[in-house]
């Protein structure tokens, strides 16, 4: 693992009802095995920005990159564990990275290492969602801006200094979705950052 996320953490900064899990069933047989897996099903994600994906109901099981997007070769066997923005998002089990993929552009990019990376950079996010405060401090609203645009950027540095994947261009996902929030996007109904912008 490349980062260090455990259930304990995650349920301490969002609570129980707040983190998605995946059970093992769900993985083909080769998959369920993987340390992603195991991940995803003992310590999970929290729940926002992140969605993770559910199981057919029918099966039990996760759909495959083949049935969601026209993906050749061993990507169309990897499972879907979830998806961000408009990309669906599957666990390789051979090299256990997770990869964005484009059903529109027909494109599959290496968007995590591993699991826990995708777990490190979904918890620092929403919590900079659920906890950054414009404050009295900020002689004016452009100076809370650029202490959100710090925030931000620090996410990305300490994350790209152990897994360069997420932020490593201007297009992934991550980079979308971390310029949304330092524009002051993305901000859930009732956070501090909310009540500042939107009332």
């Amino acid at each position: 693992m490349l980062f260090d996320v455990t259930r304990t953490e995650l349920v301490a900064l969002f609570g129980e009802d707040r983190i998605a899990t995946l059970p093992a069933a769900c993985f083909p047989p080769p998959a369920a095995r993987t340390e992603g897996a195991r991940l995803l099903r003992t310590v999970g994600v929290p729940t926002g920005t992140l969605s993770l994906r559910t199981p057919d109901p029918e099966s039990g099981l996760l759909p495959l990159v083949r049935e969601v997007a026209d993906a050749g070769g061993d990507a169309g066997e990897w499972p879907v564990i979830g998806w961000l923005l408009s990309a669906h998002l599957a666990l390789d089990p051979g090299s256990g990275t997770v990869y964005a993929v484009d059903p529109d552009e027909e494109t599959v990019r290496a968007l995590h290492t591993d699991v826990s990376s995708l777990v490190r950079v979904a918890l620092r996010l929403q919590r900079l969602l659920e906890e950054f405060a414009f404050s009295g401090e900020d002689a004016d609203e452009e100076a809370g801006f650029e202490r959100l645009d710090r925030e931000v950027e620090d996410i990305r540095r300490t994350t790209s200094e152990v897994d360069p994947l997420p932020f490593g261009d201007e297009e992934s996902v991550w980079s979308v979705v971390a310029d949304e929030i330092a524009a002051g996007r993305r901000f859930a109904a009732g956070s501090p950052g909310a009540v500042f912008l939107y009332g």
